[in-house]
């Protein structure tokens, strides 16, 4: 049964209370909609009475648009920026017109930058971060897969153990870094600087030794990563993709075909790792598990980047694990042995059923029965 509303800026501290003490990670607000919660991945309705107009919801967010944006939401017609909560709580909020309403998507942002352990990120995601001077580094996935956090946690690491000037840019800003051995500088579109390309234009001359790239979202942003990580810095960003295939085939998307091979050339040379990954439900309520792909460079994948033989990487890492390589199906199978996620949804996930069935055996399943018998190694 809904309840009745209250005024516009109690309903919006009340909502954002109840997300931390529920644990949402994200909040959804829609008019003619009651508000729902984005809880251990699914959504849930709250029991508050559906929001009746765009006033409502206007008065409700127009405290937590930065001054110097409330003019681009009639103009662009979206709008993204952070936002600080009365408790301190941080949020990622962006507010959009669907058929001449207004909605808006608010994403909790954990005050506390987590490691990789909490993270449940293998070994090889810290090893990687803590070995790379300089190139590029990419984590992929799909919306809601921890990308934001995983790029913080790697900030933070060299944040803990290296005297580097980190330059963030970022879509809005998520995490606030202290500074530690690192000086860290952080920029907002929208806030900071226009836009990514205005950004990128002028940040090697501002004596980074590292760059955070929030989204390479288009030719320019990616060429300026590439430029940056064969110069000598090293480049951290983020892909909209799945897999390690099709990263390198979203970033020559970006390109018109006259200059695919100057780009193979370029990432061949200064690419270090790609990294993506997937969280999968748990076995424990509420929870969820990273399963990840890690390519990492060497001379027998400079040499097929160049190739175009892009289609056998796949391969290549299922046969390199002795080199730090992980496939989806090594990462699925590590999290059932280890009673972390039951087998049949890892089958949901698993990108080779085949593969992950031959390698499992005596795993219990979400109805509690066994299933296979795990190939000898």
């Amino acid at each position: 049964m809904s309840e009745s509303l209250p005024a516009p800026k109690d309903a919006m501290e009340q909502l954002l209370l109840s997300m931390t003490q529920f644990e949402a990670s994200d909040l959804h607000l829609k008019v003619g909609y009651a508000p729902y919660y984005r809880i251990a991945g699914q959504l849930r309705k709250t029991h508050m009475a559906p929001l009746p107009d765009r006033q409502y919801l206007e008065a409700m967010v127009k405290d937590m648009i930065p001054a110097v944006r409330k003019g681009d939401l009639d103009t662009h017609g979206a709008i993204d920026f952070s936002a600080k909560g009365a408790g301190g709580e941080r949020y990622r909020v962006n507010v959009f017109r669907s058929t001449g309403e207004l909605h808006a998507s608010i994403r909790r942002v954990q005050s506390t930058i987590p490691s990789f352990e909490a993270l449940h990120l293998p070994e090889v995601y810290r090893k990687t971060i803590t070995r790379t001077l300089d190139g590029l580094v990419l984590v992929a996935g799909i919306t809601g897969c921890g990308k934001s956090t995983t790029l913080a946690a790697m900030v933070e690491q060299i944040n803990n153990t290296r005297s580097m000037h980190i330059i963030t840019i970022e879509d809005p800003i998520e995490f606030l870094f202290k500074a530690k051995k690192a000086i860290i500088s952080q920029r907002e579109i929208g806030i900071d600087v226009p836009n990514f390309q205005e950004a990128l234009r002028t940040v090697v001359r501002q004596d980074p030794d590292c760059i955070l790239i929030g989204e390479l979202r288009d030719k320019e942003t990616m060429s300026a990563a590439l430029q940056a990580a064969e110069t000598g810095h090293l480049v951290l960003g983020s892909l909209h993709v799945s897999d390690v295939p099709q990263t390198f085939n979203r970033i020559l998307e970006f390109f018109p075909r006259t200059e695919h091979a100057f780009v193979r050339s370029s990432l061949a040379n200064s690419l270090r790792a790609i990294m993506c990954q997937r969280l999968i439900p748990g076995i424990a309520e509420g929870s969820r598990y990273p399963a990840s792909e890690v390519l990492l460079n060497n001379s027998m994948i400079k040499d097929k980047i160049i190739r175009e033989e892009d289609e056998t990487l796949s391969q290549i890492i299922d046969q390199s694990s002795a080199d730090g390589m992980r496939s989806f199906t090594t990462s699925l199978c590590e999290l059932i042995e280890t009673d972390k996620i039951y087998y049949d949804t890892a089958m949901e996930f698993a990108p080779n059923r085949e593969a992950l069935a031959s390698a499992v055996k005596g795993i219990k399943t979400s109805s509690q029965s066994l299933v296979g018998r795990k190939s000898p190694r």
